[in-house]
């Protein structure tokens, strides 16, 4: 094999790796963006929690939004109160008749799925800490 050749396949299987690399953090990146408002919206709209707590169902942006605020930290969580704030305050008058849920099944699989959600940014905190006591 031809030295050139040689150092073109080098080039080509480091190109491949790296691309490789990037496409799998992109579609883990994605997985991830679109799996939580999912999880959302299947315990919030499918499984009815939105009515077992006397709330409406939320439409797309909305969950999204919440979604948002439960994986945030709480920089992040400032921020989307302040955008639901200033774009709009009027949605702060509507009444609501907030109750506690039926100890039901399906409601224990909503609230796991929305905790699931709201528990993923604490568990690196926690991972961290382990690491500083070991040291």
């Amino acid at each position: 094999m031809s030295p050139v050749l040689r150092v073109v396949l080098r080039i080509v299987g480091c190109g491949a790796l790296v691309a490789g690399g990037l496409a799998v953090a992109l579609l883990a990146l994605i997985a991830a963006l679109l799996l939580g408002p999912l999880l959302f919206w299947i315990a919030w709209n499918v499984l009815d929690f939105a009515s077992a707590v006397g709330l409406p169902e939320l439409g797309f942006w909305a969950i999204v939004l919440a979604t948002l605020f439960l994986v945030a930290h709480w920089f992040g969580k400032v921020v989307i109160a302040a955008v639901v704030f200033l774009v709009d305050p009027s949605w702060f008058h509507g009444a609501a008749s907030v109750r506690w849920p039926e100890p039901t099944f399906r409601n224990f699989v909503a609230v796991a799925l929305l905790a699931l959600l709201a528990a993923r940014p604490h568990s690196h905190a926690q991972k961290r800490t382990a690491r500083r006591d070991r040291r």
